[in-house]
């Protein structure tokens, strides 16, 4: 249980390791949607949204699990399986319930933070972006953007779906070049919220039974 933070963290989002400036194919219309959706996630105070995390090898997702994430400028808390993890904007906290254990580290630069801005500004890091055209996803009418590395960085393929009336990402499509595929769909989307001041903090207090290792 306590790896599913580190895999829907880093594993999923490996379009942040690519460090490839190779020439690219941008679409100008794939770059308009992206960079509309980009400047309305900053413009926000906060955004939340419910997501389902699906893993599977080919096009198959053969297991999914829910999650909620709060985020607000550079802060973040993620819940998914019983496990948490909260980014204070200096510290990444992972609580996990079923070991009662919490760890502590600092970023050093190589972790994908979960926020839905790594994905669609990561074709300015060496990726081919290429609009594909109108796809209903879960009930919505969505804009299809598939992004390809201009060099090999163990991604085949990265399907981006936008809510463009929105300005909103409403699902994520990523197929690497070991079979895998992983899967987010975002649902419940609500944006600037009166949020607790103690939403995105630590507070060794409440897990006294837990053990907690800085790293």
């Amino acid at each position: 249980m306590k790896n599913i933070l580190k895999k829907v963290t880093l594993g999923i989002f490996a379009l942040g390791t690519a460090a490839s400036f190779s020439a690219q194919k941008v679409d100008a219309k794939a770059k308009s949607i992206l960079d509309a959706v980009s400047s309305n996630y900053k413009a926000k105070n906060n955004v939340y949204f419910k997501f389902v995390y699906g893993t599977g090898n080919g096009k198959n997702v053969t297991k999914t699990e829910p999650g909620i994430f709060y985020s607000a400028k550079n802060k973040y808390k993620l819940k998914i399986m019983g496990t948490e993890q909260i980014f204070d904007g200096s510290k990444i906290y992972n609580i996990s319930a079923e070991d009662q254990e919490v760890t502590v580290a600092k970023p050093t630069g190589n972790e994908q933070m979960f926020s839905p801005l790594n994905y669609i500004e990561e074709y300015k890091k060496g990726y081919n972006v290429k609009y594909v055209g109108k796809v209903r996803v879960n009930g919505v009418n969505t804009d299809y953007i598939k992004l390809s590395p201009t060099k090999n960085n163990g991604i085949k393929e990265v399907n981006l779906f936008v809510n463009t009336a929105k300005n909103q990402l409403v699902k994520l499509e990523q197929f690497s070049t070991d079979n895998s595929v992983s899967v987010i769909a975002i649902s419940d989307y609500r944006e600037n919220q009166n949020l607790s001041n103690s939403m995105f903090s630590f507070d060794k207090a409440q897990y006294k039974n837990y053990i907690v290792t800085e790293l």
